[in-house]
């Protein structure tokens, strides 16, 4: 029986487990309960899927995102494991098929819904076989959780029908009372707990507070054209931000689109996949959307409001930089945000811990000390270094003697009876010349003008550390209006001192720059842009992601070692067996073109073949003319056929063959991966004409 290690090595391509995996594995294969404390991007699903492949029977894994369901089915089934999805979104026909797989012990993995799971415990669920249930985002189940949902309770009743079978409850955020809860709610026997590092060092943390519309727009335009064409997701508190933003976004020459629960499903289920495939690159999303992808290439997320906890923020930056490349996030904030999310709660039963947990993540955005520590701290995890990798470490405030300008400002508030908000206060320091100061006579006030030798923005900076200090606060339920606290009056009547931070100043042209670390290797770009060409080429075929195919760390990895033989792929992180055996034959040979110099782009390799075609050469003259593979040139013609060239592909595959592959689709639950339907049809017909075949009918039908 294969171990572990071999199936990591054969299946997944790489060579060693991250930290705690091995250890879940075997505590699994014990048949012990565990709580899995992940953050995303960190391997969670390899705990779970390797002991699958080791059980007799069929895993369950149970998780509210039908996205991410289907995603994790079809990589399963790129690198050759029978895998299968069961939710609200199929039809009874694909349904029957499922469940006649599992009876039938065809099916490693069965990914399902809590929302379905009831319906098919009382139905089907019981007469199958089962060794091992995965409880993905597990913190769902809850009500401390920052994603409750109340489907997942049903999950309780499973226990006492499978009192025997190992449980994992697995979740990329929870703090401590939501783990605890979790083992309850789910009736875990002694679960061991699995704390992973919440460190990921990759991201990039930057905060900036206060920004007016128009400079946030501006920012955030020359942050995109520093990274043209990398994936982003950019987070928004109401629906109509999303599509503002999109809107903004694509009149300036970008490719965005907005996603929000106002609509319809089969235009979130496009926006999604479209997103997923690279199609477009910028998803303007509600911060309530939980994005279950598992798109590994986002480059960056932008939050253009501050979020409701430091979960969900977690959560939401954890979707860049998924294969481990630097990836950059940035929070913007102001004040009316922290109204609107305490608007939310103010209704709520727990409504003081909501309120908890937005101040954490005010204090988190406000801070001058490094930002990941912060966040480590939150999740228990503690390191006093800097990390250098935030906007506090990358410039290091500078400390002054702030005791004056406090006075300055708490005298200017208590000489306005605390009536007024940050921006009136801002404007009766600088002496400003304002219709609505006038209008209330703050011009004859001793503070006015007494701070005008600072800024708008220094101003802005000072008072943010005051707020943060707890010498003020906003009386969220009075207008915004600032207040003293007990703190500040000693401030304002002793002589007790106080540092403040100097405001910093961006060097010219900082805001642009890409803030990327030196990667570990060093690849050749022209043999890079080659591979991402192939790639896209095959997940086209297969009609997947192209990340489904190869991360970008993984062709990253061969543009700069330049494998030469087999041996010497298989070493390249990412590279199993499966993938070895489907792909390494194409890539050695774009790996040697590109050593000789022959560097084509995709439009001219096209006509390349399309001129041969026009000729009336066979596929295998195409080839041997072209210096490529048949394969390749089965992929040149499918992709004219698609862009609607005068490309008779019913010359390699006959209408017999065609309605062979549309009946076996059918039986393998509509799948485009071609193995299924090879393995459906027996190996009666070759790969290259069931990727035909799906190719017209995906035309056509």
């Amino acid at each position: 029986m294969r171990g572990p290690k071999q199936i990591l090595k054969e299946i997944y391509g790489y060579d060693e487990f991250r930290p705690n995996q091995l250890e879940i594995i075997e505590h699994t294969l014990s048949g012990q309960d565990s709580v899995v404390i992940m953050p995303t991007g960190g391997g969670k699903s390899v705990c779970f899927q390797i002991p699958a492949l080791m059980f007799k029977n069929v895993t369950l894994v149970i998780s509210p995102l039908i996205s991410l369901m289907r995603d994790q089915v079809e990589a399963l089934l790129a690198n050759g494991v029978n895998a299968a999805y069961f939710n609200s979104s199929q039809s009874d026909f694909e349904k029957r098929i499922i469940i006649d797989n599992c009876l039938e012990n065809k099916i490693k993995l069965l990914y399902i819904s809590p929302e379905t799971l009831v319906h098919a415990f009382d139905n089907w669920l019981k007469s199958i076989p089962v060794s091992f249930i995965a409880v993905d985002e597990a913190h769902c189940v809850s009500m401390w959780g920052h994603d409750f949902r109340p489907e997942y309770g049903q999950i309780k009743a499973l226990r006492s029908h499978y009192r025997n079978v190992p449980f994992m409850a697995l979740t990329a955020t929870a703090d401590k009372i939501t783990r605890k809860d979790i083992s309850t709610q789910l009736d875990l026997a002694n679960p061991q707990l699995f704390l992973s590092s919440f460190n990921r060092a990759n991201l990039s943390l930057a905060v900036r507070s206060q920004v007016p519309k128009k400079q946030k727009e501006k920012e955030i335009i020359q942050f995109l054209n520093a990274r043209a064409d990398e994936a982003g997701i950019i987070y928004c508190l109401s629906r109509k931000e999303t599509e503002k933003w999109s809107s903004f976004l694509n009149s300036n020459g970008f490719n965005a689109r907005h996603y929000h629960a106002g609509m319809d499903s089969s235009s979130r289920e496009a926006v999604q996949d479209g997103f997923i495939n690279d199609h477009y690159t910028i998803i303007c999303a509600t911060i309530a959307f939980g994005m279950g992808i598992d798109k590994s290439n986002v480059r960056w997320v932008i939050h253009n409001n501050m979020p409701k906890n430091i979960e969900g923020y977690y959560q939401e930056i954890g979707r860049a930089g998924r294969d481990g490349l630097p990836s950059d996030t940035i929070l913007y904030y102001n004040y009316r945000d922290v109204v609107l999310l305490n608007d939310f709660v103010k209704e709520s039963e727990f409504k003081e811990t909501y309120q908890e947990k937005i101040r954490r993540i005010l204090n988190y955005a406000e801070a001058t000390s490094c930002r990941r520590n912060i966040l480590l701290s939150y999740f228990g995890e503690f390191n006093d270094e800097p990390c250098m990798n935030c906007d506090v470490c990358k410039n290091p405030p500078e400390f002054i003697d702030g005791k004056m300008l406090a006075q300055m400002a708490l005298s200017g508030i208590m000489r306005t009876s605390q009536q007024v908000g940050t921006n009136m206060l801002i404007n009766i320091l600088r002496g400003a010349k304002t219709m609505d100061l006038f209008d209330r006579n703050y011009h004859q006030l001793k503070t006015y003008g007494v701070g005008k030798e600072h800024s708008f923005v220094d101003w802005q900076h000072y008072l943010n550390q005051l707020i943060n200090l707890g010498l003020l606060e906003i009386a969220y339920d009075d207008y915004l209006k600032l207040k003293i606290t007990p703190a500040g009056d000693e401030i304002l009547r002793s002589n007790k001192p106080l540092q403040l931070s100097k405001p910093t100043i961006a060097k010219k042209g900082e805001k642009a720059k890409k803030a990327k670390k030196k990667v570990s290797s060093n690849p050749d770009n022209a043999l890079l842009e080659a591979l991402k060409s192939y790639r896209k080429e095959i997940a086209q075929q297969n009609k997947v992601p192209a990340y489904v195919i190869f991360h970008d760390a993984t062709l990253n990895d061969i543009a700069a070692v330049k494998p030469k033989n087999d041996i010497e792929l298989l070493e390249i992180q990412g590279m199993g067996k499966v993938k070895l055996q489907r792909f390494g034959e194409m890539i050695l040979k774009i790996v040697e073109e590109n050593k000789a110099g022959n560097k084509v782009s995709k439009k001219s390799t096209l006509e390349e073949t399309l001129e041969l075609y026009d000729k009336g050469l066979s596929v295998e003259d195409m080839a041997r003319e072209r210096n490529l593979s048949p394969t390749t040139i089965y992929g040149h013609l499918c992709k004219l056929y698609e862009d609607d060239h005068p490309i008779d592909l019913n010359r390699y595959v006959t209408e017999f063959e065609v309605n062979q592959v549309k009946e076996a689709r059918k039986i393998q639950r509509n799948t485009n991966q071609l193995r299924p339907i090879y393995d459906q049809l027996k190996g009666n017909v070759d790969f290259h004409k069931i990727a035909l075949a799906l190719t017209i009918l995906s035309k056509y039908h």
